[in-house]
């Protein structure tokens, strides 16, 4: 016989002997398996443990962020653009200028109020100088009065009757131009008010040319370019179109209509969770303001949740899945769904007692999720419960009870 026989012959007598050892395990098991059941005669239950659970239904709800401001940035005067600064897409600080208008007609509006507040100046100069000699004036000729009445009383017939009139005359006159003179500083002064206030204003309006941010944002669009002619924004033509529009996207608004069924349960600062799908990411944001009242055709109350946007990741626009947590409890016992023997409105459940005997156990049922049902009454924390099969037993059955294959307590919820 060849070498190569040999090794073939070998090789053959080696698998016969593997598969003859391998037939001789199976049938050992087998037999054990067998000596076990006809030992005790009970059937094997599945069982699991009645632990705590975490109960919660989640609504979800679309929306879409928004700004946290969005405005049309329009002239407060009529004007043409002298220069525009920004466009599409350009980030800007509050205070910057956007754009300078050129207003020809108000620079010279304000030229002439200028030169008004200067001649109501002139004016208040001259009516005081009026009143200082009217006051002169005055002075003298009640002095002169005062003389000549003293000395026609020392002495009767010293000073002619006339003179006296005369001088008391004149002294009543000084007084009345000493009242004029008064009035006409007053009208002055109230005129170089009014001059001055005119002057504000106009310079009020000047400053208006100089178009700037009310906030830090970004221009999401741009209405007008250098040259064109803008209305006041305060005028009610059709004309007064915005120059720029400008959003604070720095931080996010997502508005969402909460059911009139979870409303009540809206509070300031809960945590909300959202599905950005064109980022394919979630993020979190917190309820800031909500209506507290309902919408009556919708039956739904708005709220909002505030996003922080540092980085500009999140864009006005984008679309999202809010997943809103209500009805949420903690640590509630709980069993698996398939434990659970429903007949009508009653449900059971079989327990395996100390001594390894089937009992059918009535439960009060609460909150329910797609793995656990929350048990009210009827069970006590670490009962064993049979899960699966449940047909193959019955309530005084002996059985041997075989821990289940691990279900999550706690399955990975949004919370």
């Amino acid at each position: 016989m060849t070498k190569k026989k040999w090794i073939l012959t070998g090789l053959g007598l080696a698998v016969v002997a593997g598969l003859s050892w391998l037939w001789m395990g199976r049938g050992t098991s087998e037999a054990e398996s067998a000596d076990k059941s006809a030992n005790t005669g009970h059937a094997t239950a599945p069982v699991v443990l009645a632990e705590p659970h975490d109960f919660g239904d989640t609504l979800s709800i679309s929306g879409a962020f928004k700004p946290f401001q969005d405005v049309d940035i329009h002239a407060k005067v009529a004007g043409y653009i002298k220069v525009i600064h920004v466009d599409v897409g350009d980030h800007v600080t509050k205070g910057e200028t956007l754009a300078v208008l050129e207003v020809p007609e108000l620079q010279a509006q304000l030229a002439g109020a200028d030169a008004a507040v200067r001649r109501a100046k002139e004016d208040i100069g001259r009516a005081q100088g009026d009143l200082e000699r009217a006051k002169s004036s005055h002075a003298a000729a009640h002095l002169m009065y005062t003389r000549l009445n003293d000395a026609s009383k020392t002495r009767e017939g010293l000073v002619a009757q006339q003179e006296i009139d005369d001088a008391q005359a004149k002294d009543l006159e000084s007084e009345a131009q000493v009242s004029s003179a008064k009035s006409a500083l007053s009208a002055a002064e109230q005129a170089f008010d009014v001059a001055q206030a005119n002057q504000k204003q106009i310079s009020a309006l000047s400053d208006y040319t100089r178009i700037t941010a009310p906030f830090a944002g970004v221009i999401t669009n741009r209405y007008a370019d250098t040259g064109a002619l803008v209305a006041a924004g305060t005028s009610s033509s059709t004309q007064a179109i915005p120059v720029v529009k400008l959003a604070q996207v720095s931080v996010l608004r997502l508005v969402l209509p909460i059911p009139e069924s979870v409303a009540g349960q809206i509070r300031v600062g809960k945590v909300i969770k959202v599905h950005v799908y064109a980022l394919n990411r979630d993020y979190e944001g917190k309820v800031s303001r909500f209506a507290d009242a309902l919408n009556e055709q919708t039956r739904t109350m708005e709220t909002e949740i505030d996003f922080q946007n540092p980085t500009g990741e999140l864009m006005p626009g984008m679309y999202v899945e809010a997943y809103f947590q209500h009805n949420q409890k903690k640590n509630a016992l709980a069993v698996p769904i398939e434990a659970v023997v429903r007949e009508g409105d009653q449900a059971k459940v079989l327990v395996v007692d100390s001594q390894n005997t089937i009992q059918e156990r009535p439960v009060r049922l609460g909150q329910e999720d797609s793995l656990f049902a929350e048990v009210t009454g009827g069970l006590s924390k670490d009962d064993r419960i049979v899960v699966g099969n449940l047909g193959a037993f019955r309530a005084g059955q002996k059985v041997l009870p075989k821990e289940a294959a691990a279900t999550p307590v706690n399955p990975s919820r949004d919370q």
